[in-house]
């Protein structure tokens, strides 16, 4: 349909200008699949996992967790990076026992999401996970985090969304995406 749809462009010059324990900044000269040559910055960032985990009640997980690109607690599903040798099924398992204490019984991929394709590499592997209504292990979090987890009605869930209060972009589109190619096979 699009004539350079998923051709990459070529890399003609690359500088490393930041780069940090999540991320790497660099600035990249790409000559483009139309032939401009454009000047970018780009942000180097590894994958993670958002899920969605139902328990067989229709109650799903929802975490509050300060973030600093807001400045604030926020409401968002359980999440995380993607450890290096890690597959995303991993990832969400071990991710959901760390945050949540809630053990996976079933995980299945949706789809895969870039961020903001603009300038980051980000990628987003969206789960569904099938849960026990009981935790099975205390939370285990990262010497810098802290989450408050809280198992909600997913029609609650949907509501948040709804008023504004769930504002991550993440949780968003793996409801939406739940909603319009899951819902019904469930």
């Amino acid at each position: 349909m699009f004539k350079n749809e998923g051709i990459p462009g070529k890399i003609l010059a690359q500088k490393e200008i930041y780069k940090g324990p999540i991320f790497t900044l660099n600035k990249q000269k790409i000559k483009t699949p139309d032939g401009l040559t454009v000047d970018r910055d780009v942000i180097l960032h590894g994958s993670a996992v958002t899920i969605l985990a139902f328990t067989a009640d229709q109650h799903v997980l929802l975490n509050s967790e300060y973030r600093v690109g807001v400045n604030a607690e926020s409401l968002s599903l359980p999440a995380g990076l993607i450890n290096e040798g890690e597959t995303p099924v991993q990832a969400a398992k071990r991710e959901l026992l760390e945050e949540t204490g809630y053990q996976a019984k079933k995980i299945e991929i949706m789809t895969t999401s870039t961020v903001s394709a603009g300038f980051s590499t980000e990628k987003v592997v969206l789960v569904l996970a099938q849960i026990e209504s009981t935790k099975t292990k205390q939370q285990h979090f990262d010497s810098d985090e802290f989450i408050n987890s809280q198992l909600i009605r997913y029609s609650h869930l949907k509501q948040l969304i709804a008023q504004g209060r769930v504002r991550s972009s993440q949780a968003i589109a793996t409801v939406g995406y739940y909603e319009m190619f899951c819902k019904d096979k469930q």
